[in-house]
Parts: C-alpha cells; sequence; structure tokens
C-alpha cells in the first residue's frame, strides 16, 4: 500500500516538474544557508579552541605591583613585589601543578649579517611544562642553566627562521645584545595567540642569566611575574583564591589593604572568547533556520494550489473505497518527498559552499556530521509540519462536493 501511495505522490510531482523544482528551491537554499552558516560558526569556534589550546590549560599569571616615580603611576609589573620565594610558596599549594617565575623584556638577536628584535622571557625549566610547549629540536632550559646562569638560549620558530633562515640553529652561536649565546634548542611551532600575537616570536633563557646580564635588576631575588598551572580545570577557583590569600600573607597585607600583585585567570578570559564564538555560531544558525521557514511556507502554498487542482480527482477517489488516511497519507508524502529532496540538494550546496568559502576566502568553515544531521531532521521536519494542513484539507474533503468540483 506504502509503495502505491509513494508511486502515486511521485508520478503527481513529475505531472509538474518545474513547480516541484520551484516549492524545492526554498528548501534548498534553507538547507545549504544553515549548514553553511553552522560551518563558519564551527571553523570559528575550531580556531578559537586551537589558540586556546596554544596558551596551555588551567593557568593563572601573576603580575608584581604598580610603581610611581615622580607623581607618574606605571602599570602592572613594574615594583619588584613578587620574588622566587614567593613562587616556591606558590608551588607548595595543593591545587597547583606547576609553577614558572619569568623575568620579560626586549633585546635584539644578532646572527652573521641577521638582526631581530624580539621578547625575551627569563624563565625555569618549568615554564614549558606550565605553557605545554615540546622542543622541535635540541634541549630546554634545565635546572643547571639557571643555577650557574649559562648563556644558552632556546629560540621560537619565527626567530630562529629570521636569524638563521634554512639552517639548523642549534650549536650555533649568536648574540642577545652584545652577549654571545650558544642556541641549545628550538621550540615546535605554536601560531599565533587568541589575541593576535606571534607566540613563535620568543626567546627563552634561564631566568637568572635574565636577571644577571640582559635586563639587569636592583633587586636580584624579584621577578616581575609568575606563570601558575591548576591541577584541574574545576580547582581553578579554588587556585586563585589559595593564590590571592598566600601571597597576601606573604606580603603582610593587612585587610582592606588593595594587593601589591595582580592575578589574572588566562582560561577565564579565554572561555570569553569562546562563548563569544558559540554565541555567533548560534545566531548565524537561527538567521538561517528562517530560510527553512519561509521554504516550508512555499511548500504549504504550493500543496493547496495542488489540492485545489486535484480536488475532482479526490472525489473519485474517495468515490471508490479510498479512505480519508490514504489521502491524508498520499499529500503529505508528497510534502515530505519535496522537503526531503530539497533538503539532500541543500546539503550538497552546503557541503560545497563551506568548501569553497574555506579555499578561496580564507574562512575555515567546518562541517560537522551533526549540522548535517541537524539540517535534514529540521527539514523534514518542515515538510511535516507544512504539509499536514493540505493534506488533512484534502483528506477531509467531502466525495460529492469533490465530483461536482470543476
Amino acid at each position: 500500500m506504502l509503495t502505491a501511495i509513494l508511486a502515486e505522490a511521485w508520478r503527481a510531482m513529475g505531472a509538474n516538474k518545474l513547480r516541484s523544482f520551484l516549492t524545492m528551491l526554498g528548501m534548498m537554499i534553507g538547507v545549504a544557508a544553515v549548514i553553511l552558516m553552522l560551518a563558519i560558526g564551527q571553523g570559528a569556534q575550531y580556531l578559537v579552541r586551537q589558540a586556546i589550546a596554544t596558551m596551555g590549560s588551567n593557568l593563572f599569571i601573576v603580575l608584581s605591583g604598580t610603581s610611581t616615580v615622580a607623581g607618574v603611576r606605571s602599570g602592572s609589573g613594574n615594583a619588584p613585589t613578587l620574588t622566587l620565594n614567593d613562587a616556591r610558596a606558590i608551588a607548595d599549594l595543593s591545587t597547583v601543578a606547576e609553577v614558572a617565575p619569568m623575568q620579560p623584556g626586549n633585546a635584539q638577536m644578532i646572527y652573521g649579517a641577521n638582526n631581530w628584535n624580539t621578547q625575551i622571557f627569563g624563565v625555569t625549566p618549568g615554564y614549558m611544562n606550565v605553557r605545554d610547549w615540546p622542543l622541535a629540536a635540541g634541549d630546554p632550559v634545565t635546572d643547571v642553566d639557571v643555577r650557574n646562569a649559562a648563556r644558552i638560549a632556546v629560540l621560537g620558530q619565527t626567530v630562529a627562521e629570521r636569524l638563521f633562515g634554512d639552517d639548523d640553529p642549534v650549536g650555533k652561536t649568536m648574540r642577545i645584545n652584545s652577549f654571545p649565546f650558544v642556541v641549545n634548542g628550538v621550540l615546535a611551532r605554536k601560531g599565533q595567540s587568541f589575541d593576535g600575537r606571534d607566540q613563535d616570536d620568543t626567546v627563552l633563557i634561564p631566568l637568572t642569566t635574565a636577571q644577571r646580564k640582559i635586563f639587569g635588576s636592583q633587586f636580584p631575588n624579584s621577578v616581575r611575574m609568575i606563570m601558575v598551572k591548576a591541577t584541574e580545570d574545576r580547582a581553578m577557583a579554588q587556585t586563585e583564591e589559595d593564590l590571592t590569600g598566600l601571597l597576601r600573607e606573604r606580603h603582610r597585607i593587612p585587610e582592606g589593604i588593595d594587593s601589591d600583585f595582580t592575578v589574572r585567570n588566562l582560561s577565564a578570559i579565554a572561555d570569553v572568547q569562546a562563548q563569544t564564538t558559540r554565541v555567533m555560531s548560534v545566531l548565524l544558525g537561527a538567521v538561517a533556520c528562517v530560510s527553512l521557514v519561509v521554504g516550508g511556507i512555499g511548500i504549504m502554498n504550493i500543496m493547496l494550489v495542488s489540492v485545489t487542482e486535484r480536488t475532482r480527482e479526490i472525489g473519485i477517489r474517495m468515490a471508490i473505497g479510498a479512505r480519508r488516511r490514504d489521502i491524508l497519507a498520499q499529500f503529505l508524502l508528497e510534502a515530505v518527498i519535496v522537503s526531503v529532496l530539497g533538503c539532500v540538494i541543500g546539503i550538497g550546496l552546503g557541503v560545497g559552499g563551506a568548501m569553497l568559502a574555506t579555499e578561496f576566502t580564507g574562512i575555515y568553515a567546518e562541517v560537522t556530521p551533526w549540522s548535517v544531521g541537524l539540517a535534514f531532521a529540521v527539514a523534514a521536519a518542515i515538510g511535516v509540519f507544512f504539509g499536514f494542513y493540505p493534506a488533512r484539507k484534502a483528506a477531509w474533503l467531502k466525495p460529492i462536493d469533490a465530483l461536482r468540483f470543476q
């Protein structure tokens, strides 16, 4: 029975191919728009996730305090309020997995006729664990390097390319300002951070070397910032509370007095960026779904026209024994077939559009199975929803009235 109804529905659609195609066109455009918009939104979320992953996970940065000179107040990180002893105390917290005290600054790199000004970080061995940053070649900064204030450097990919081109830099000697440094290793490529900064444009040297030979310091035990990695994502709030309480206690800061340091939750900043991208993705999908609704309205209109044109045919079917549910099923199946065919073609257009967008516009569009499934399910549901009223109208026609219709 179902096969016969399907065959009849198919013949009815084939009787007016142009109208059937125009009916499907709304669904095709709607489904293609949904898939393409969701693909662009998913692509944006993927890029944000990648950028967040390059930072490391569960991170805090503790910055030293502000300084005031001749009435001019500078920003965080300029007053020597953090020390290596603070970093050691933080490492003993139960919610902390790793700690990396740092001394950042800028300096000129020179190798042969090439030079490059970049950011230098004086670090301890824990820095690479905090940042989840592996090596591409060579060796990292070690505890021995820090104790001896060794003149060794680990280069980011951008610095290695600018100074050494295609040559292997490991083992070669370059200069930082006027001091010779041996290239000990090269970091794996990280790419841009979520704020657009090139993370590979950096050089790591031992913390003590940075303090004593490159930047200098009136307070040898002080550091400008401390990077902290929490044990797990769920412990972030507790870690921040423990961290703040510990440093206020160590710095003897009374209740009601501002801290002489700043704690920044990098994961929270990244989460805000990710949430913004998710909202954008939902909005894009919602806007595209409007096209599906418009396509559904088109299906309903055409099906109403079809019912009117075939009123006499419906009367004849009922007169020879067709039941109301048979008429209902026939017209409902026609609506669903139109919707599903339009959906299948729309899926092809949407996937193709996403591929073209990625290839020619530089916009990363990621088509996921769930977005295709969602578009297909919504399209089929719209076909049933908007096709039900015309089908019901056809099924409830009185045979006598239908036969008299001209």
